[in-house]
């Protein structure tokens, strides 16, 4: 499986090797078992002011910034974008909401898969549409060492939060890598979109109720079924990227 995922990729961008110095990585669903805190606290927010939401619908919007899933809301409801002081407004709520719930575990499977990557000499990138600073601080404490500055991208930094490559372009720019020296690690649809369309090989754990399938339509190169599955991997994985070389 492994192989001809790489392989295929590398038929369609038209390269012959590839040699992987980053890896961008996604925070909730992917390093964080936070994906059911955020669903919980949108839908609280967003039911409270009357619009009509489903809990797993959240799971859908996630990796975009917060403004985008306010919009999408506001739209479907009222036929306009919210104004910036509602949408921050909202953001507050959604945040207080998501604090008031149980502190998210770290992924299981997510340290294993970061000590992989690092024996292998593979700069760790964070590319989160996530603003939310109770996750963002507890980075250094739950994987100290792993993301420092200038290697985090979230929410705030870019102008268009994936599906837009902007925020995975943004990530090969601080790793200094082109989309064929890196992968990318996602558990969404939309995040996974943003990788593919940034050109870079997307890997997949599916970490939460998203069908597998959405995942490769959405453009995963290869989809795991859990992140301890892909940490097992992991040495495997990089080994074959590394190596596989087509005439």
């Amino acid at each position: 499986m492994i192989t001809e995922a790489i392989s295929h990729y590398m038929l369609q961008n038209g390269v012959t090797s590839l040699h992987c110095k980053a890896a961008l990585i996604d925070m909730d669903g992917v390093l964080y078992d936070s994906m059911p805190n955020h669903t919980e606290a949108w839908y609280r927010t967003i039911s409270a002011i009357g619009i009509p939401c489903d809990r797993d619908e959240f799971y859908l919007f996630e990796g975009m910034t917060r403004r985008s899933t306010i919009n999408i809301l506001f739209n479907r409801a009222y036929g306009h974008d919210a104004t910036e002081e509602v949408s921050r407004q909202l953001y507050d709520e959604k945040i207080k909401q998501f604090n008031r719930l149980p502190a998210p575990s770290p992924m299981p499977g997510a340290a294993e898969m970061l000590q992989a990557l690092q024996r292998n000499n593979i700069r760790p990138v964070l590319v989160t549409g996530s603003s939310q600073g109770q996750l963002l601080a507890r980075l250094q404490k739950d994987y100290p060492g792993v993301f420092v500055e200038p290697y985090r991208i979230t929410g705030e930094d870019v102008k268009h939060g994936k599906p837009h490559p902007e925020p995975y372009l943004m990530g090969l720019k601080r790793a200094g890598a082109a989309p064929h020296e890196a992968i990318v690690i996602e558990n969404a649809p939309l995040g996974v979109k943003a990788g593919a369309a940034a050109g870079i090989f997307t890997v997949a754990v599916n970490t939460g109720p998203v069908p597998a399938q959405s995942l490769y339509d959405a453009g995963a190169n290869i989809v795991f079924d859990s992140m301890p599955t892909f940490a097992r991997e992991a040495e495997a994985f990089i080994h074959t990227f590394d190596t596989t070389i087509l005439p």
